[in-house]
């Protein structure tokens, strides 16, 4: 047995409906890997309720926590779906504590974890939801599903928007590759759910989350239509944040629940590893050689699919939200916009706020991957291919549903391709920007895959005084 005092306490926090039994089998992985089980702290909390938040839960895993470890000793956190939105509310709920609890957590392992959410989070609130998920223990919260915490976990949540806002996107990094920062390993199976349960699956997931929406590398990108400005202030493409942590690593052959129950040896091999980086060399060298290989072996990660998300928030001049509007990604040949066929896309309007959509796209026609030895290390070798993108559209419909106000946005000549119909007859605006030219500079690729990029859209909203407010003239 190691000594005690060369390992960090390590805590286990599972996901939404689960309870910390769920972690068992981990603790006993970790136990033959020498690690000593008086260290190791699986948490239990409290889901299946409608009244609690995951702000909730990370207050009271902070209360537990200081009951198991001291305030200021430094800890490992291996958390399961959810339980990756309780550590990182944890981490920001309090701007004067933030420091220090980025200090004291060490190694942050992600399993399967729902970093933007789930594309079943707004199934479950459903009856038939309540029926699979909810509280089966007789009492107030009899049936009830967690409405708050699938509110936030329903992807394009508002909940995850401000939270990416708060660590992945701050000013100062709250992940890294030193030990200033929490060292982050994000695993996700590749594998979905079989027999009954496959009902769920949808594509570019492991039955519950989805690849694109696990991993903590993102970028924020600004569509301003607000002012008449140059080009390169009309679209402002953020900084990629946090990529000195790569994407997920793929695990073949497990999904949201095996990864749980049934965790492979090289998977254990690589948290065990994982869990002993200690400076900037080892985790490089994690990277490059112990994820590196692990993906050269499995030949079936070499043609895994991949997909990207995007979740896009539409506001006005004033900061107010637009709750009805269309993007769409299109080509512009022999005169005239077309849909992109090859395209695979799936959209998913927040239902608390319709200004948040996420949308969730196939990048394959897009992206060139013959060279599956790079394939996942780093984004950057990921490559454009030339048929699609030379003609490349973003068309965007908005409407007021009123012929009293309506929105408009300033898009300069070669990029407006036409406006179908007057806004201050219809109510509907529309506009087509050519972004070809803008996604080939290798500093503002929009498309990156296996990670979630956050757009924010904003045009002007106008009334039309001619119908909307007038002076009349008065008999004398």
């Amino acid at each position: 047995m190691i000594n005690n005092s060369t390992r960090n306490p390590i805590v286990l926090i599972h996901g939404y409906s689960d309870q910390g039994k769920s972690f068992e089998v981990w603790k006993k992985k970790l136990e033959q890997r020498n690690y000593d089980t008086k260290i190791i702290h699986i948490c239990n909390y409290v889901t299946l309720t409608n009244e609690v938040t995951i702000k909730d839960i990370a207050e009271g895993f902070d209360l537990a926590l200081s009951e198991k470890i001291k305030e200021e000793e430094s800890f490992d956190a291996i958390v399961h779906s959810t339980g990756m939105l309780v550590i990182r509310a944890w981490l920001t709920t309090y701007a004067s504590k933030r420091s220090n609890r980025l200090h004291r957590l060490k190694h942050l392992i992600g399993l399967a974890p729902a970093s933007f959410g789930s594309p079943l989070a707004h199934k479950g609130r459903s009856w038939l939801g309540w029926m699979v998920k909810g509280n089966r223990e007789i009492g107030p919260d009899f049936l009830e599903a967690g409405d708050l915490v699938l509110d936030a976990l329903e992807l394009g949540s508002k909940f995850t928007w401000d939270l990416a806002h708060q660590d992945l996107l701050a000013s100062k990094p709250f992940y890294g590759p030193n030990s200033d920062t929490p060292y982050v390993f994000i695993f996700c199976g590749t594998s979905q759910y079989q027999n009954l349960r496959q009902l769920v699956n949808t594509p570019g997931t492991d039955g519950t989350v989805r690849w694109a929406g696990a991993a903590l590398n993102t970028r924020r990108v600004m569509i301003d239509l607000t002012k008449e400005a140059d080009d390169d202030q009309r679209i402002e493409f953020g900084k990629w944040v946090n990529v000195g942590i790569n994407p997920i690593v793929p695990i073949a052959g497990l999904n949201h629940g095996t990864i749980m129950r049934q965790p492979n040896i090289e998977l254990v091999n690589l948290v065990d590893q994982a869990l002993k980086v200690t400076s900037l060399q080892d985790f490089e060298s994690w990277y490059k050689v112990s994820a590196t290989e692990y993906i050269r072996s499995k030949n079936e990660l070499k043609s895994l699919t991949p997909w990207q998300q995007f979740v896009v928030r539409a506001l006005d001049e004033r900061d107010d939200p637009i709750t009805d509007y269309n993007i769409q990604l299109m080509s512009y040949t022999d005169g005239e916009l077309r849909q992109i066929d090859e395209l695979e896309m799936d959209v998913h309007t927040y239902s608390s706020d319709k200004s948040l959509r996420c949308f969730h796209i196939n990048l394959e026609p897009i992206l060139n991957s013959n060279n599956n030895e790079k394939k996942w290390w780093p984004i950057r070798w990921w490559t454009h291919q030339n048929n699609i993108l030379n003609n490349l559209y973003m068309y965007i419909t908005v409407s007021s549903g009123s012929q009293l106000v309506g929105y408009r946005g300033f898009l300069p000549n070669d990029f407006q391709l036409h406006n179908e119909q007057n806004p201050e007859e219809s109510g509907t605006w529309y506009g087509a920007i050519n972004i070809s030219n803008l996604i080939k500079d290798e500093d503002k690729q929009l498309f990156c895959p296996f990670t979630t990029t956050l757009i924010e859209l904003r045009l002007n909203r106008q009334p039309h005084p001619a119908k909307l407010l007038t002076f009349p003239v008065l008999e004398s």
